[in-house]
């Protein structure tokens, strides 16, 4: 029986085909074979549908006590619209609970993509260099998270945000080459490369253990060939 979008449900038949639309995108400008003509967009939080695809979490999933929020933020004269990721950091251990022996953590990424007749909703960034994420930070040691379907579930690909301008709104670009393999936080050896045709989750964590608030925006992200400082500012969004 061939396979038609009277089939599908809506939703399905949607994404469907604007994976199909994608993949002959690709096709024509054969980006596999040479440099992409643009950036790919991953999240972007003008849509402010992109925040229900996520979810946040925190060491109180685990009977901790530090707070993880995602707040959707309009557009302003200063601002892009954009989400804040904000809360507070505990790193009091749970009393009814031996088992957990380390606190002082919160994140948030985005849930699994809703599969396409094509089978499981994937990222593939092997065309791209680095990962874009514009941001204003409030200084503190933030990760930009990968998760990608790899052997082992729990496995993260982790990288610094390491932002310039706390308070200010800045581009960052992360080298995808550049992001380490870990497992709950510890680095795993041997180091494996980055299964960058197959990305799941992209997210951002805080486990820098420093009691107390944080506040990051973030607008969107997305993946780039790398760009120089004209092109940089080209990519800004209005503020």
């Amino acid at each position: 029986m061939q396979v038609t979008t009277r089939l599908l449900a809506p939703g399905l038949a949607k994404r469907s085909l604007d994976e199909a639309k994608r993949f002959a995108k690709l096709a024509l400008s054969q980006e596999g074979i040479r440099e992409p003509s643009g950036p790919y967009p991953l999240l972007d939080f003008s849509d402010p549908d992109t925040i229900s695809q996520c979810k946040t979490m925190s060491d109180a999933d685990l009977g901790g006590f530090s707070s993880a929020t995602l707040s959707q933020m309009p557009k302003t004269a200063r601002d892009p619209a954009h989400v804040r990721f904000f809360g507070s950091i505990s790193t009091d251990l749970p009393r009814n609970n031996s088992q957990v022996q380390r606190t002082g953590f919160a994140g948030w990424r985005n849930k699994d993509r809703p599969p396409t007749i094509f089978g499981r909703s994937l990222w593939d960034l092997d065309p791209y260099t680095h990962l874009a994420l514009r941001v204003k930070s409030d200084g503190r040691k933030y990760f930009v998270n990968v998760q990608t379907e790899s052997i082992v579930y729990e496995d993260l690909h982790q990288h610094r945000l390491h932002t310039r301008t706390p308070g200010e709104w800045e581009t960052v670009l992360v080298d995808i080459n550049d992001f380490v393999r870990t497992n709950h936080g510890e680095v795993v050896e041997p180091q494996a490369e980055m299964m960058r045709q197959k990305v799941r989750t992209i997210g951002m964590s805080l486990t820098d253990r420093v009691p107390g608030q944080f506040d990051l925006s973030i607008s969107r992200i997305w993946a780039s060939v790398g760009m120089n400082d004209e092109q940089m500012l080209a990519e800004q969004l209005p503020v």
